[in-house]
Formats: C-alpha cells, sequence, structure tokens
C-alpha cells in the first residue's frame, strides 16, 4: 500500500529522473522531502496550498498519503471546486466517477461532499496499487507514475499497456515503456492484438501531461508546505 514515508521520499529523485522533475510512491527511506525544506518553510502557514488543507491533511494521515500528493490531485482535477461535475459525470474534488463510487457505497450528493470525495480518491489509489501487482523491486518513480496514469486514463487501459509490453519482451513495470504503449494503443496494428482487452485508446498524451504535470506540482507543494 502506498504511505506518506513512500510518496515523500521518491520525489527528490525524480528531478534528476524522468521528467527532470517527478515524484513517486517512495520506498519506505528514512529522508523525506521535509528533510530538505528550510526551517522557516516548516512553519504551518493556514491554507499554504488551499482552503482545503486542515480537511485533505487530516483525511491524507488516516489513509496514509502525503496530503501534498493529494492536493496535487485535487488542483488537477478540479482546482480545488468541490461542486464541479464534468460532462462524463466524474464529480468534486478529485473527480471521482458515480461508478467508481458505488464500488466503495457511496453515492448521490454524498459523493460531492469534500471529505468523502478526497477518501474516495485515497480508496481508489490504494485500490489500484493492489490491482496493479508491481514486481517486488518495482522502481518508486515508475511506481506512483503508473498508478497516476491509471487513476487518469483507467487502469484497464495501463495494464492492456503493460501486457503489450511484456508480450515485446519489455518491462511493464517501467512508466516510459507502459508510456509508450498506452500511445501506441491508438493504432489498430496494437489495440488489435491478443493481449489488449479494453480496446483502443487515444488518451496517451494527455495522461502521460496528467502524470508529469501533478508530479510537478506535488514537487511544488512539497517546498512550500511542511509535511
Amino acid at each position: 500500500m502506498l504511505k506518506k514515508t513512500f510518496l515523500t521520499f521518491v520525489f527528490l529523485t525524480l528531478l534528476t529522473t524522468f521528467y527532470g522533475l517527478n515524484a513517486n510512491f517512495g520506498p519506505y527511506g528514512n529522508r523525506t522531502a521535509g528533510s530538505f525544506i528550510g526551517s522557516a518553510e516548516r512553519t504551518e502557514i493556514a491554507h499554504t496550498i488551499s482552503v482545503y488543507d486542515e480537511l485533505i491533511r487530516s483525511v491524507s494521515e488516516e489513509e496514509g498519503y502525503d496530503w501534498r500528493l493529494m492536493s496535487a490531485i485535487a488542483y488537477h482535477e478540479s482546482r480545488f471546486s468541490p461542486d464541479i461535475v464534468s460532462k462524463r459525470g466524474a464529480a468534486g474534488l478529485m473527480q471521482i466517477m458515480p461508478a467508481v463510487a458505488r464500488q466503495f457505497n457511496v453515492t448521490g450528493d454524498r459523493l460531492l461532499d469534500p471529505e468523502t470525495n478526497v477518501r474516495l480518491a485515497a480508496q481508489v489509489l490504494s485500490k489500484i496499487d493492489a490491482g496493479l501487482r508491481f514486481a517486488p523491486g518495482t522502481p518508486d518513480d515508475d511506481r506512483m507514475s503508473i498508478i497516476l496514469a491509471a487513476y487518469n486514463g483507467g487502469i484497464g487501459h495501463v495494464n492492456d499497456a503493460r501486457r503489450l509490453a511484456r508480450s515485446h519482451g519489455e518491462n511493464p513495470d517501467s512508466w516510459e515503456t507502459v508510456a509508450r504503449y498506452l500511445a501506441l494503443k491508438a493504432l489498430p496494428e496494437y489495440y488489435e492484438q491478443q493481449e489488449v482487452r479494453c480496446g483502443r485508446f487515444t488518451g496517451g498524451s494527455q495522461t502521460r501531461a496528467y502524470v508529469r504535470d501533478v508530479l510537478k506540482r506535488y514537487d511544488r507543494y512539497c517546498r512550500i508546505a511542511a509535511r
């Protein structure tokens, strides 16, 4: 399961890897993002990130996540707008689909409740992590990126990309490899292969950008907000 220590350690590692600036569900190391923030920046300031700081922090701690990562997701999903509903029906701060919420016995207006919505997002991330079944020793930056890709593009498409990677002799736990096959899933010579169960995927570029942008914002939030 994703843990706060797992999340905060890795964003520093990613500064020199994929995007030049990234983060991940880090490896339970002793160093955290907070250890690199100056003493003045450690001071708690009300609403450092958004008016939902206290709520997101509280729920994230209960669910085992870094609240700054959850805030980064909330920013990119809704710009911290709790009542927003997308054309596809995704709702709330974390843009949870009603069908997904029902899997956790949440229905109706409860989905727009900020606390419920953030808690659902944490539970969805945990379910994705378990469902992806990463190999032991999977690098933490890859792990986090793939999980965020599944949150954005759907775990079915991500697993299709991983099966394609495996069938072509490549590493299904490498984010760069998975991202490449997500893009290739827009082509019939790939989405018609027997390993693909969810059909064509045209959101490869969008999902890659989502992962990059969430992790960049997470890094920024780690620098301005105390853990």
